[in-house]
């Protein structure tokens, strides 16, 4: 995979040697066999100091790549900014096993000290610790610099329990190449519909048999349901009792999706694998030339080689709304076991906020792709200079600006279980969308309800 070799806005300390003291100095002219006991009391050594040891953490993070290089880094740096807190950085497979690994340290009583994960009925079970207090009496935090769509994301039920680590949205990579051999231009690129027209030109068969894929979109349900809520749906009701996973706009843009994968075979998916695995494929068969484009993450911008690709906002539909997308626009965030002990809980949030100072955000900003998590960054210099160097590193902030806000399940994690599963069904299974939807519409429902009495 290429790799964008991107100028580093900052300069990074990319190793620490920690200094500790042992024992006690007892005075510039205390000498062995001395006769101390002699000496008068002006010259007696002074009192001993204590020493005291850096509080040491783990940090778990699933992150590979170039996003695992660059949170090294600042990882890296922050040990070499200070002497309090040492973070040791625990990589997971991905989000998903970050979480299966807290589970099991939760119920084994050794937890870390603070992970790149949220989960809001967990919050609610008081696995994670509320971090309001902390953040009262922070010095230099400014809560108020948070993009406020990331902060309020880590709020539960009226008190603060994550931080935003970073902002994410999913956006679109094309190759410039294809589409300027069909005559093609982004900027016509605005819905669905001519995307899909598009990627039937784009495609190249041989034999039957699909070589040049017109698009790639990722797997998992994710980018589907962006596609539904950018025609208008939604997954509950307004009054949250009833779930509307079966309704046309849900059908009639899963059964496309069905369509153009299966039947018209302009597009297709990687599924399954180790971690990140199906995701780096997808990413590969476009700098590969094997796709004309896909529909991915903006963190993967620190992936990409941009004198080859180009990125745009996912599209809307004809006739629905203003014609924008309205694809999700969510923090990435960061907890604090409720187990971990006081003198480690506040040493993780003295990272978790370092992390996300003005500087590291717009530095994680620039060499990932995410969005910047302090209203701030985008004041600083070196970002407006790098945005304007690298026009692609707008998209996700302009798509940002009319994005949806991510669904929150009720059931904790049964609705969006059965879209997971429906999901499967349609884009690796064929199964028709009307089917799948009303088989997890029936799930769903029944968790909701249970929920709900």
């Amino acid at each position: 995979m290429n790799t964008l070799k991107k100028g580093l806005a900052f300069t990074l300390i990319s190793s620490f040697a920690l200094l500790t003291a042992c024992g006690s100095n007892t005075g510039a002219n205390s000498q062995e066999g001395s006769n101390a006991a002699t000496n008068s009391a002006t010259n007696a050594a002074p009192e001993q100091t204590a020493v005291t040891e850096p509080v040491k953490i783990e940090f778990w993070y699933g992150l590979g790549g170039n996003l695992g290089d660059n949170m090294k880094k600042i990882i890296d740096k922050f040990n070499a900014s200070q002497s309090e807190v040492i973070v040791q950085g625990i990589v997971q497979a991905d989000y998903s096993e970050t979480e299966q690994k807290l589970q099991a340290a939760i119920a084994a009583d050794k937890v870390p000290a603070a992970v790149l994960s949220s989960n809001n009925d967990w919050a609610r079970k008081g696995y994670y610790a509320e971090l309001d207090e902390l953040m009262a009496t922070a010095k230099d935090l400014k809560p108020d610099d948070f993009v406020p769509t990331f902060i309020e994301q880590g709020q539960v039920d009226g008190k603060q329990y994550f931080l935003p680590m970073y902002g994410t949205t999913q956006v679109m990579y094309y190759r410039k190449d294809a589409l300027e051999k069909q005559g093609l231009k982004a900027e016509n690129l605005t819905t669905w519909e001519a995307l899909a027209d598009a990627a039937s030109k784009m495609t190249v068969k041989e034999n039957g048999k699909t070589t040049f894929y017109g698009w790639e979109p990722m797997w998992g349900r994710d980018n589907m349901m962006d596609a539904v809520f950018s025609k208008g749906g939604s997954v509950l009701s307004e009054d949250g009792k009833t779930v509307l996973i079966d309704s046309p706009e849900w059908v009639e843009t899963w059964e496309l999706f069905r369509k153009w994968i299966h039947e018209d075979q302009i597009m297709r998916i990687h599924s399954g694998g180790q971690g990140w695995e199906y995701w780096y494929k997808t990413i590969d068969d476009v700098m590969k030339g094997n796709a004309a484009g896909y529909t991915g993450s903006s963190g993967d911008q620190g992936d990409l080689d941009f004198t080859q690709l180009a990125a745009m906002e996912q599209p809307g539909w004809d006739g629905v709304g203003d014609g924008k997308g309205k694809p999700v626009a969510s923090g990435i965030m960061a907890g604090i076991p409720a187990k971990a002990s006081k003198e480690q809980q506040e040493a993780a949030f003295k990272w978790l906020t370092y992390f996300s100072n003005t500087e590291n955000t717009a530095f994680w900003s620039m060499n990932t792709g995410y969005i910047a998590v302090r209203q701030s960054a985008l004041d600083d210099p070196e970002f407006k200079a790098y945005s304007e160097a690298n026009p692609q590193s707008r998209i996700p902030l302009m798509q940002a600006s009319h994005a949806s806000k991510p669904f929150i399940d009720p059931t904790g994690g049964k609705i969006t279980d059965a879209l997971t599963i429906a999901a499967d069904k349609v884009q690796i299974s064929n199964k028709p969308a009307a089917e799948a939807l009303k088989e997890a519409k029936e799930v769903a429902q029944k968790a909701l309800d249970a929920v709900l009495k």
